[in-house]
């Protein structure tokens, strides 16, 4: 497939541009595109993903911290797929599922996610969509230090007792496989907004 990559030079799309060519794909700019991914900042992926589906192609993002809502309507309209999650390691969705079913038992529960120092967003995407799964407001304690890439852990309380539930990524190689998959499902997606990768795994 011809995928345009925004933020091929970042943290993510350095290791993701590599991948994807190993993968099959080639890179290519926006006009020649039949499949745009998105890693870039929230000031910079409305245009991104605007421009891509002004110019029919349908989009797959990582960047977490914007809103998709103005974008699903344009995705719609165009009959294209707009592809959102705020997590692509297939642990991290992993762990909020089973975060889901540990909270019909143990309904009192907190959230740590822990990433490093230049992530600009806070809470992170992860957070806010493992909160969405848990009943009542679990509350979200950020952390940004330098030396983390990504970690969240869940953290159910009872009685004497505590489940942690926590996924760690501890290089960017972890988001590979569920961009690939979020690529591969992108053209049997129905035209507007998806979310997350859990609406692609079986």
């Amino acid at each position: 497939m011809k995928v345009c990559l925004f933020g091929r030079g970042g943290k993510v799309g350095s290791v993701l541009g590599p991948a994807l060519e190993a993968a099959g794909h080639e890179l290519v700019d926006l006009g020649e595109a039949e499949a745009m991914v998105d890693f870039t900042a929230p000031e910079a992926v409305e245009a991104n993903v605007r421009a891509a589906l002004e110019a029919g192609v349908p989009c797959v993002v990582g960047t977490s911290g914007w809103d998709p809502g103005p974008s699903r309507e344009l995705a719609a309209e165009r009959g294209l797929a707009l592809f959102v999650a705020p997590n692509f390691a297939i642990g991290a969705v992993l762990m909020m599922r089973l975060a889901a079913e540990a909270a019909r038992h143990l309904p009192r529960a907190e959230i740590v996610e822990l990433h490093g120092e230049a992530k600009k967003d806070a809470p992170s995407g992860t957070a806010k969509a493992t909160a969405a799964q848990l009943p009542g407001k679990a509350p979200i304690h950020s952390v940004r230090l330098p030396g983390l890439v990504a970690h969240q852990e869940v953290l159910f309380g009872g009685d004497g007792q505590l489940l942690t539930i926590r996924h760690d990524a501890f290089s960017r190689e972890a988001y590979v496989p569920g961009v690939l998959l979020a690529l591969e499902k992108l053209q049997s997606l129905p035209p507007g907004l998806t979310l997350g990768l859990d609406s692609l795994l079986d």
